[in-house]
């Protein structure tokens, strides 16, 4: 049966139990568990994880713990019984354990492992204190461990600081908000210095500093590494401070044996020693460890012969030294011990053995040497500070090892009374010895006794060293044949203090003979007494001894024979007269000695003495009194008891006549002890007072004399021994007392009246002292501050005799007699401060009697400092002790009483005091940033005002308000509390971790806000209402609200719950508060529309439901009462939108942040909400419309705050700023905000140096402003100014940037718009200034080389991309020499978690609603809107260059798909091209490098259209070619046209346009497509255009060709036949063809099947080209072999066979092989080159790394392969290399070269011949294509529109000038001359780029050298040359380095461009950015000449739908003129 337990409550798991069983509960190893009922071994709980499940679980599972019940049934709580602290650490550990494991997943592997050590080392200490084994001390240290490492670990996770009071935690409930402050800040400060190395030589904080530290050297000898001595020895160590030249320690004595290892075995591993008791002082002296190394064993170490072997004599060896300064920084810092070798050096000189520690210190070389290298002393040392107790403590193994305390020579710094010390160290310092007859110097050894009275040798009284036993006798060390021997060592005499008077000291002097026997010969002794005649010790000095002679056989049996005998010069003159015929006669040699005397017991001064033997010198009392001051305080405090006790028996003696002397000599004493070094002595005063103290008349004297020294103290100039007596008051009064009490107890109270009087007028005296001026006399001022410090000593003395209330009388009236702060100086007020501090610290101050006495004269004291701002840290402290004795006293009914009398004098005061603190704190940290002394005032005195609140009731309020005389004062106190809370929050007084701080302050807020709000409603609403009270009011409330400390949602839910339950959400608290004053405004609410709404919308973004929903109606409150103020909610709209704004550029953007944006879409989305609300309104539909713009603008923001966080890429912010610019400008019509982000956009596009766009987006603002005189406030980083500067500010900054992003032409019409201003305002200056900026513009355009840049389309799939990108397409402007694999990468890195999808198709459904991110990229070509500029004549193509590839708001891709049948033996039948054309919504460049795509229309190519744009693109390229040819005189290089004859012609025989013919002309397809006649007929005649343009071409190839080419010629001109005859059936007319052509070539019959060598089985290789269709026609470039099924087929890449097309270099090695193999010849031109990765043989380093965009391509036709297509097992690459790019191969100089030798050829002439086969391969010319579309290889085949003659044109003559090239007239179809096709440009742009490098660099022959006089140009030749034709107008002047081809081009006046999107503000009527150029005319017709038609001018491009005029076949002339003009009337 379950039953209820008792005793069991709370348990431990200590096994894990899976809850197998019916209810059992699931609990893990660790766990505790809350039992409630047992049963059978089972019980019945809940785990305090999970306190909501109840469950079974076993018994033997759990261990019990015991525990505290409270609320004893269903809902009681059970608490365990253990140590606090104990439970803290379980708790945090639990704590750290998840924190921990993240530590290592965020890659912190360092704080991962220290915080795993320091959990270690808290589990053991838990342990030990679970233990009970420990003593209560141990039990101290162990919480102190415990406490430091608990707050290091919360301080480095970011947890919160805990507060403490002995390692305890407090409740802040049981203690004062000023002490929890201390608390917090002492725990602060623990961390901080357990975390901090810092360097132990410091105190530590907290540590007082009247007691210095002392500090403590480990030292402990490894080993001795040497082999040379081969004897014992003993080894010295001690401390010498070289400064001084002389050692401050004893001596620690090592023996060691001749191996190196202790004498003694048990000392291995043991020989250690501590050297205590240094002092801080100690550690800067040049302090050193020296080594004294003494051999014993024979004199001679290297001599066997010197002295018998068992003698041993200690010998001097080596010495070794280690500077202390050197090590002490490692020391500090490892805090653990560490080994150091000391080199042994041996002394060259004995006698100098003494200095040899100094000489091998100041480095001395010549003194000493190294024996070995080997050689030296293995040490280690280990630094300890603290008390010996604490180190025996902290360090017990090392006191186990045999440790020798090593103490200093004298006295400690700080003497402790239970020291009993009676050392006597004596210093054997040297001797002068006569040589007694010997030819040679003695070996003196000196051996010391010491002898008692009796003549006994006193026993184990003489030391050498620590570490060894004591011994009886001494045997100083030898040197050899020294009769002047100095030794330096020092020997210690621990004498038992008993024995020390009589006791006396004898040296026996002995030569050691180094002679066979080794005989120790006496010849001499000294003596010394220990103590003179007078009772006093041998002084501390050096002695010289009188050495008498002896031998062997004198006795010293009967001591009194020498003891009678004078031992010293001072001796000598006490003893005149001295028999003779003693045994002993004194010789002329002497001896010297040092002595220094450490005793508690004895002294050596003769004054001190003469006191305490006063009796025998009473006529001398008074003289020994006075010398009482110059003994030394260490002679005084030895004989502490005995001195007093003498002083009051004088006083007894003759009160009369000694009182005065013997009062000054107490005073001396007194005063003595409160020295640092004899502090500790004050406890022995103490017990002296209360035990042996007698004196029961002394107070009355002491009274008397006390009083006497006050009442003099006006009078005395000197008052040095009133201060004394003032400083001396504490112990003077503790005597005064007891003397009381003993003569009370023996005289049963008498005279207890005249006592009390005698008191009542020594306070009468002090007041008179302290209420005396002492503004001029500084002895005085000095009188009162000794007086004022002692005086709060004297309290607990005057408690034993009088009772509180008199005591507390006593104090108020001294206080009270002080002056106010205004009468004195600030150093009196520090000391008067400091006074009424201590009195307030006092035992006194805790009775509520002395308080209800005090306390008004301590608040009247503080009062006037804080009006003041005086003393401001000392009166916080002084407040933070009385709040702390009134919350102890808090149950006491006067509390109430004292509360309400610091209310009234101190409330108004602090706020004062804290905004005056926090204004001077607020400009500090503006100036100089956080300054630590300021910030801990202003904590101390908030923590004041919290705890005088905190102690505030409904009374005390109440009593408050009720005490104001006027609303006025009302309202100023109300303005100051609200303005210091709306501080607290808003500068952070309190660290973020100080969270039991934070939260009690802002629960004492909120419940004085509840007081507070009552007054306010009650006393400004209706007529007296007060806006600023009431928005002080509110600011708070929504500070409040949204403190980072109340956001209960970020933390954990224990602490969650913790906070909870003790103080509820204060959140919900507050805001219930603010809306219940909120409807109390009532129609005053108008007054805060719109102000509030900014405020009230943070206080909505709380993530607290219940907040938002108490604040949704104020929302709607706010556009009620617009709406019926003004009829609409304009203000309330835009002030909401305004702050959204500004919340985000404030920076609220921690990781929680999108959660609490989310919320904004709550408010204003489902129920509950406001548009819930506003549906219920009159003005539904603008409350609708105005929800929905704000919720876009949420996710505007949105996106905008996660970009700005500066992770995120340029692209996105650039993105998120526009779109949100465009919102502010187009959707809801913010100027403002929308000027703000264009300046934000400007700065991000000029930190990543996109200069145009800044330009551009400048622009934008420009355009807003007008050129007028009106003006501006100051805005942004604009001063004020007139609208007309600002305009023109902004005009030059456009400028500028224009010029830097090197788009001079954008920045011209600004140029001219400026000129126009000055002109107009008569600036010449400015004009000036801006006219060469044209200038130089214009001069950039045509000098400075620009890149062109790629263009490439992105998607954005999918609902992972943010809002202004998801399921977009846009298209971007690449950056300089960016490919479309670098776009592709950098894209794929700015969104990491995005897939790139590899195909062109447009995505489906699923695609775009998925929870993912898709990327499809490809490039795509840009269709410029400036045609006119492009087929200008005479343009440079530097200029048309820009116009290709700027202002461009179309682009467009190809791609090619089969419909219908695919004809396997020839694909061309069905092969379609897919053209897509994007629209964006502003051109490009503009204010971004890219544009959202707007519109896209897609069109599809048939494969006739496609023929018919392949054809008449090749033809358009021949004419050119053939033109530029046509017009020179003299050619020294003809390959080009060579090349592309060839590869036309050749291209012929080898298929070429037969597979057309075979596609279109046969008459199954003529019958199944009737609506293609008319496009056939159109290729008929493009086809007989190549004919003729082909016989032309080799007329002109004949007349120039050099004689070594002929046989290339005659192979052309048969391939030419054979491409006739092919087309003979076709074309009968072409049997009449030019005489050039006819009559060489013999009809080979169709070869147009037969296979060719470079098929793509042989060759695998395939070209790349741009088609383009300007006006409806497509326009491609292809040889005659490859007919386009399009050039840029969306990106993808067709090959044949597996290649993916070659290199450069590889195809450049192929086509020579090609060139000059047989079997290639005739075929070679046929290669198509496909652009690779690598970049183009080129001499500009800019073409070679330059990039393109992929395009897809299929190959040409070819008469070896039924299929032009790739092969089937290619087909699936279609899709899957759509993405990937191809390289912009560019012609350049590589391809033409720049110089012909004489002889035509290059200087490379393989190089040349790959330039001429590859010379047909031609980069695309359309002026409407990028150069994306031109920059690769391609052979085109064009055709002249009409026949040619029979004969070939005379060649025209050839002048040594340039002269311009008269134009051929292009196809019908042919947007520009076909000399365009042989410019192509290098593009290379900085921002908009554009520059152009023409490719037509024709070399000159060496004899017609080319010039640039250009201008004095030669008419233009016609094609028969006879007929010279005067030029259109004058050619352009061209540098050697451009071109010397122009392009003929239909010249037409150039249209001046305009910005992207229409920004730039052009006026109409405003000339064009460039000058316009001449009409070209129109060519009178040439009669019947085969040229006639070619001399027509270009026309525009014709459609594909037109239709033939006439018939294939008819006459050439007529056919040709005809068709010609039929097309242009079509057109």
């Amino acid at each position: 049966m379950w039953t209820p337990t008792e005793e069991e409550k709370y348990g431990v798991v200590i096994c894990s139990f899976r809850g197998s069983v019916p209810q059992g509960l699931v609990l893990e190893i660790g766990e505790t568990v809350q039992i409630l009922e047992k049963c059978e071994g089972w019980y019945r709980g809940v785990s305090t994880k999970k306190p909501n499940v109840k469950g079974l679980f076993p018994a033997n599972y759990i261990h019990l713990k015991k525990a505290i019940v409270s609320n004893r049934g269903q809902y009681e709580t059970v608490v365990p019984l253990e140590d606090s602290i104990v439970t803290e650490v379980t708790t945090t550990l639990q704590e750290w354990a998840s924190l921990w494991k993240q530590l290592y997943v965020k890659h912190k592997v360092d704080l991962f492992y220290k915080l795993r050590h320091v959990m270690n080392e808290l589990i053991d200490l838990r342990r030990q204190l679970l233990s009970g084994h420990l003593t209560q001390d141990q039990v101290r240290e162990v919480k102190r461990h415990i406490t430091v490492r608990l707050d290091w670990g919360n301080e480095h996770l970011g947890l919160d600081l805990v507060p403490r009071k002995d390692f305890e935690v407090v409740d802040s409930d049981q203690i004062s908000v000023s002490d929890l402050y201390k608390m917090h800040l002492s725990s602060r400060q623990s961390v901080q210095q357990s975390t901090s190395q810092v360097d132990t030589m410091r105190p530590r904080h907290g540590e007082t500093c009247r007691m210095p530290v002392p500090y403590h050297f480990f030292f402990s000898l490894k080993s001795f590494t040497y082999n040379t001595i081969g004897e014992d020895s003993d080894v010295f160590f001690s401390l010498y401070d070289m400064r001084e030249g002389k050692q401050i320690s004893e001596r620690f004595l090592v023996r060691l044996n001749k191996n190196g290892g202790p004498r003694n075995p048990e000392k291995i591993e043991r020989m250690c020693a501590l050297f205590t008791d240094l002092s801080s002082k100690d550690m800067k002296r040049d302090l050193y460890i020296v080594a004294h190394v003494i051999r014993i064993g024979r004199m001679l170490l290297n001599d066997s012969k010197k002295g018998p072997a068992h003698l041993h004599y200690r010998r001097p060896y080596g010495c070794a030294v280690l500077s202390i300064l050197d090590v002490l920084q490692s020391l500090t810092e490892l805090k653990e011990e560490k080994d150091f070798v000391l080199k042994v050096y041996t002394c060259n000189n004995e006698s100098e053995w003494t200095q040899i520690h100094e000489n091998i210190i100041r480095k001395s070389s010549t003194k000493y040497s190294a024996p070995s290298a080997s050689h030296g002393l293995i040490i280690s040392l280990q630094l300890f500070r603290g008390d010996m107790e604490q180190i025996r403590r902290e360090n017990p193994m090392i006191f186990n090892r045999g440790l020798a305390i090593t103490r200093k020579l004298g006295f400690p710094d700080v003497i402790m009374p239970g020291d009993i010390r009676n050392d006597l160290y004596l210093t054997l310092e040297k001797g002068d010895f006569e040589r007694g007859g010997k030819s040679v110097q003695k070996n003196i050894e000196v051996t010391m006794y010491v002898l008692y009275a009796d003549g006994e040798i006193l026993k184990d009284c003489i030391s050498l060293g620590s570490g060894e036993p004591n011994r009886s006798s001494y045997h100083s060390f030898v040197l050899y044949h020294s009769n002047s021997p100095r030794w330096g060592e020092i020997i210690k005499l621990p004498i038992p203090i008993d024995r020390f008077r009589g006791s006396h000291l004898r040296f026996e002097f002995r030569h050691c003979s180094t002679k066979d026997k080794g005989e120790k010969k006496l010849f001499g002794f000294a003596f010394s007494p220990l103590m003179r005649d007078d009772g006093t010790t041998l002084s501390d000095d050096i002695h010289e001894l009188y050495v008498y002679k002896c031998d062997e056989n004198s006795t010293f049996n009967n001591h009194a024979l020498y003891l009678g005998l004078p031992c010293c010069k001072e001796d000598y003159n006490g003893c005149p007269n001295i028999p003779s015929s003693l045994i002993f006669q004194r010789s002329k040699e002497s001896f010297f000695i040092s002595t220094q005397l450490s005793s508690t017991k004895l002294t050596q001064n003769v004054d001190l003495l003469a006191l305490l033997k006063w009796k025998a010198f009473p006529d001398r009392i008074m003289d020994i009194l006075g010398r009482l001051r110059h003994v030394s305080g260490e002679e005084i405090v030895k004989f502490l008891q005995d001195i007093l006790d003498t002083l009051f028996v004088i006083l007894d003696d003759n009160t009369e006549k000694y009182g005065l002397l013997v009062f000054q000599s107490l005073v001396f004493i007194i005063n003595l002890l409160r020295d640092i070094k004899y502090f500790h002595f004050r406890p022995v005063m103490d017990t002296y007072i209360q035990k042996h103290f007698a004196g029961a008349l002394a107070y009355k004297e002491l009274i008397r004399c006390l009083k006497w020294y006050m009442d003099c103290s006006a009078e005395l100039i000197r008052q040095d021994h009133i201060q004394e007596a003032m400083r001396a008051l504490e112990y003077l009064f503790k005597f005064i007392v007891q003397s009381r009490i003993l003569y009370s107890r023996a005289t049963c109270g008498m005279e207890e009246e005249q006592f009390r009087s005698s008191i009542q007028e020594l306070f009468q005296s002090i007041r008179f002292v302290l209420s005396l001026d002492s503004r001029n006399s500084e002895t005085l001022l000095f009188t009162q501050a000794a007086l004022l410090n002692s005086f709060p000593t004297i309290f607990d003395e005057l408690l034993q005799m009088f009772t509180v209330q008199e005591v507390a009388e006593f104090v108020r009236g001294t206080l009270g007699s002080m002056p106010s702060t205004v009468h004195i100086g600030q150093s009196m007020d520090v000391v008067k401060l400091q006074s009424i501090a201590r009195t307030v610290d006092s035992r006194l101050f805790s009775f509520s009697e002395s308080r209800r006495i005090l306390l008004p004269v301590v608040l009247h004291h503080i009062h006037l400092h804080l009006r003041q701002q005086k003393e401001l840290l000392i009166c916080s402290g002084i407040l933070g002790s009385i709040f702390s004795i009134v919350k102890t006293s808090s149950l006491e009914a006067d509390v109430m009483e004292e509360v309400e009398m610091m209310v009234e004098s101190l409330l108004d005061v602090l706020l004062q005091t804290l905004l005056t603190i926090m204004s001077k704190s607020h400009a500090q940290e503006a100036v100089r940033g956080h300054c630590p002394v300021t910030a801990e005032i202003t904590g101390e005195y908030v923590s004041c005002l919290l705890s005088l609140l905190r102690q505030m009731c409904d009374t005390h309020f109440q009593h408050l308000l009720d005490n104001f005389q006027s609303k006025d004062e009302l309202k100023e106190f109300l303005l100051k509390i609200f303005c210091v809370f709306r501080n607290l929050m808003k500068m952070s007084v309190f660290p973020r971790d100080w969270m039991v701080m934070r939260l009690l302050t802002s629960n004492i807020i909120v419940t004085t806000v509840q007081y507070l709000s009552s007054a306010l409603h009650k006393n400004f609403t209706e007529t007296d209402f007060d806006f600023k009270v009431w928005n002080s009011y509110f600011s708070l409330a929504v500070l409040f609200i949204n403190q980072p400390s109340l956001q209960l949602e970020i933390i954990t839910s224990a602490k969650r719950k913790k906070i909870l339950d003790k103080y509820g959400d204060m959140r919900v608290m507050m805001a219930y508060e603010l809306f219940s004053m909120w409807q109390n405004l009532g129609e005053h609410k108008i007054h805060f529309i719109p102000g509030m709404i900014g405020p009230f919308l943070g206080v909505t973004l709380v993530p607290q439901p219940e907040v938002r929903n108490i604040m949704i109606p104020i929302f709607h409150d706010m556009m009620d009462w617009e709406q019926r103020k003004n009829g609409n909610f304009k203000q309330v709209e835009a002030e909401l939108i305004d702050k959204l704004d500004s919340m985000v550029s404030e920076g609220k953007g921690d990781e929680s942040y999108r959660e609490l944006f989310g919320l904004l879409t709550q408010l204003f989305g489902p129920y509950p909400s406001l548009l819930e609300k506003v549906e219920q309104e009159t003005w539904r539909e603008t409350g609708i419309s105005f929800v929905t713009s704000v919720t876009r603008l949420m996710e505007r923001l949105l996106d905008y705050r996660d970009c700005m966080k500066g992770e995120e890429t340029e692209n996105k912010k650039v993105g998120c700023t526009v779109n949100l610019m465009n919102f502010y400008k187009s959707e809801i019509n913010k100027e403002e905000m929308y000027i703000r982000y264009i300046h934000k956009l400007c700065d991000m596009h000029l930190q990543a140096e996109n200069y145009t766009e800044a330009a551009f987006t400048l622009l934008l603002y420009c355009e807003l402003l007008q050129w007028e005189d009106r003006p501006l406030r100051e805005f942004l980083h604009y001063p004020s100014q007139t609208e007309w500067q600002r305009k023109e500010g902004l005009c030059r900054k456009i400028i500028h940037y224009f010029n830097k992003g090197k788009s001079w032409e954008f920045g011209i019409p600004l140029c001219r718009e400026l000129a126009c201003q000055y002109e107009s305002l008569y600036d010449y200056q400015s004009l000036s200034w801006i006219r060469k900026m044209e200038a130089s513009y214009y001069d950039n355009i045509i000098e400075q080389q620009r890149l062109e840049p790629e263009f490439f389309r992105v998607g954005f799939y999918g609902r992972k991309f943010p809002f202004f990108l998801r399921n977009k397409e846009y298209v971007c402007r690449g950056h300089d020499y960016e490919r479309l694999e670098a776009f592709q990468q950098r894209m794929l890195s700015e969104f990491p978690q995005a897939v790139a999808m590899q195909h062109p198709n447009h995505p489906d459904d699923a695609i775009l609603q998925c929870d993912a991110q898709y990327l499809q990229i490809y490039a795509v070509t840009p269709i410029p809107d400036y045609v006119d500029v492009l087929q200008m004549d005479r343009v440079p193509d530097r200029v048309k260059s820009f116009y290709r590839v700027n202002n461009v708001r179309k682009f467009r891709y190809d791609r090619p798909f089969h419909k219908g049948p695919k004809d396997k033996d020839n694909e061309f039948k069905s092969l379609w091209i897919e053209r897509t054309t994007l629209t964006l919504t502003h051109s490009l460049p503009g204010i971004s490098r890219w544009f959202e795509v707007e519109r896209r229309e897609l069109v599809e190519v048939s494969p006739l259209e496609n023929a018919i744009q392949v054809v008449e693109n090749k033809n358009q390229e021949l004419r050119a070619l053939i033109s530029q040819y046509q017009h020179k005189q003299v050619h020294g290089n003809i390959n080009l046209l060579s090349m592309c004859l060839n590869g036309v012609i050749d291209a012929a025989v080898n298929g070429g346009i037969a597979r057309y013919q075979e596609a279109f002309f046969d008459k199954d397809y003529i019958t199944k497509h009737p609506g293609d006649a008319e496009k056939i007929s159109q290729l008929k005649e493009l086809m007989q255009e190549q004919v003729h343009v082909l016989g032309v071409g080799l007329a002109v190839h004949e007349k120039f060709v050099h004689p070594e080419m002929r046989p290339l010629h005659k192979k052309l001109i048969d391939q030419f036949q054979m491409m006739r005859a092919s087309l003979y059936h076709e074309f009968p007319g072409l049997d009449k063809l030019s005489p050039a052509c006819s009559g060489t070539s013999t009809p080979r019959g169709n070869v147009l099947a037969s296979h060719s060598p470079m098929s793509p089985e042989n060759i695998k290789m395939t070209h790349r080209h741009s088609p383009m269709n300007l006006m409806g026609t497509g326009r491609h470039s292809s040889s005659s072999l490859s007919s386009h099924a399009s050039s840029e087929a969306g990106n993808m890449m067709m090959m044949g066979d597996n290649s993916m097309g070659e290199a450069p270099e590889d195809l450049y090695h192929h086509m020579q092989l090609a060139y000059h193999n047989p079997r290639y010849q005739g075929s070679v031109t046929n290669v198509s080159v496909l652009s690779s990765s690598q970049a183009s043989p080129s001499s500009s380093s800019l073409s070679s790394t330059h990039s393109a965009p992929s395009q897809m391509i299929t190959s040409a036709p070819s008469s070896t392969r039924g299929s032009p297509s790739l092969p089937d097992k290619y087909r699936h690459a279609r899709e899957m290399m759509l993405l990937l790019p191809t390289h912009r191969d560019r012609p350049s100089s590589a391809m033409y070269p720049a110089a012909i030798l004489e002889n035509g050829q290059p200087p490379n002439f393989q190089r040349a011949l790959f330039q001429q086969v590859v010379g047909a391969c031609k980069p695309c010319s359309d002026p409407n294509l990028s150069m994306a579309e031109k920059g690769h290889y391609s052979l085109h085949f064009d055709a002249f529109h009409h026949p040619l003659g029979d004969t070939p044109p005379a060649l025209p003559a050839r002048t040594l000038r340039k002269s311009p090239l008269h134009p051929i007239p292009a196809s019908p179809t042919s947007p520009q001359s076909g000399l365009d096709g042989s410019n192509s440009t290098l593009s290379g742009s900085a921002s908009s780029g554009v520059s152009s490098l023409s490719e037509s660099n024709f070399g000159h022959s060496s004899e017609a050298p080319p010039r640039t006089d250009t201008m004095d140009s030669m008419p233009s030749q016609a094609w028969n040359g006879d007929e010279g034709l005067e030029p259109p107008y004058l050619p352009v002047h061209y540098s050697l380095s451009e071109s010397a081809v122009l392009d003929a081009i239909k010249s037409q006046p150039c249209r001046s461009h305009s910005a992207p999107g229409c920004v730039l503000p052009q006026d109409p009527m405003d000339p064009p950015a460039l000058p316009p150029k001449p009409y070209h005319p129109r060519l009178p017709a040439l009669e019947h000449d085969e040229g006639m038609l070619l001399r027509e001018e270009a026309e525009r491009p014709r459609g594909l739908h037109r239709k033939a005029s006439l018939p294939p076949g008819s006459v050439k002339e007529e056919q040709a003129r005809l068709a010609w003009e039929h097309g242009r009337g079509e057109q």
